[in-house]
């Protein structure tokens, strides 16, 4: 159960950073066309 637990967040993070990586990526027009600032993209990535 605590392993399991664990992993889950591990598994969490790692989601969060790939798209925090993503997005920082991304010109500011491109962030635009989506309908996005470069200041909410570590919003984004912990609402994922």
């Amino acid at each position: 159960m605590f392993v399991t637990m664990i992993l889950s967040r591990v598994r969490a993070y790692m989601r969060y950073r790939e798209t925090v990586r993503e997005l920082s990526r991304l010109s500011d027009h491109e962030l635009s066309d989506i309908g996005l600032a470069r200041s909410e993209i570590d919003a984004i990535a912990r609402a994922g």
